[in-house]
């Protein structure tokens, strides 16, 4: 069995691409491959996005805007996956694609939207989506992050057990799925070239020693 972590951004065009190459390598390989997208949000990714979108450091404005639209955007995928896996890839893939590639403004309302458009219940979402379960869920997730030394996306973390190796292994900043094809592989060399380059403990650890984590 394969697992793949991916920590994104739930309004990025890049993860966008990302999650779609990794549904396509679901489908397309023979292989069990179970994989979950996580949403990662923090004052560290905020910076970067502010880097990248040419935001004055000085606009106090725009860059707690840009933090609310993200953080509401990841509550958002939260609550739809507590009706169906689908339905919350359903509507993040349709916030980023929205806003990251249509260039519409994030709201409320779009997610709404998304929601009713991936048949799910808009009265329910609207209560899981206030409930401190899902904000508790969301908190989790950075956790898992933390622990993993996840600080950028897209940063996928793979481990495949296909091939006994019992350690997982980061890619930061994964643009392309060609490192991520390649730690699927199940081969003898590609074995033992992780074993002898990258180590990454599993998540479920309570630490994550830097000496076993190596970035691609």
């Amino acid at each position: 069995m394969i697992e793949i972590y991916l920590f994104v951004n739930p309004l990025g065009g890049i993860c966008l691409n990302v999650e779609k190459d990794i549904l396509k390598l679901v489908e397309t390989e023979n292989k069990k491959i179970q994989f979950r997208f996580i949403p990662l949000v923090n004052m560290r990714t905020i910076n970067h996005l502010i880097q990248l979108f040419d935001i004055p450091t000085h606009d106090i404005e725009q860059r707690n805007q840009l933090f609310e639209d993200i953080y509401s955007a990841a509550l958002d995928y939260k609550a739809a996956q507590l009706q169906g896996k689908k339905k919350g890839r359903h509507l993040l893939l349709g916030l980023q694609q929205a806003v990251a590639v249509d260039k519409l403004p994030y709201s409320t309302e779009l997610a709404e939207k998304l929601l009713v458009e991936a048949g799910g219940d808009l009265d329910m979402f609207k209560m899981d989506r206030q409930s401190d379960f899902v904000k508790e869920s969301f908190q989790t997730d950075q956790q898992i992050a933390r622990e993993m030394g996840i600080t950028k996306h897209p940063s996928a973390v793979v481990y495949n057990y296909t091939c006994d190796r019992d350690f997982g292994v980061l890619v930061e900043e994964c643009e392309s799925m060609d490192e991520i094809k390649r730690l699927c592989e199940t081969s003898e060399d590609n074995l033992q070239y992780f074993h002898e380059k990258f180590e990454l403990n599993h998540y479920n650890e309570p630490r994550v020693p830097h000496g076993h984590l190596h970035l691609l």
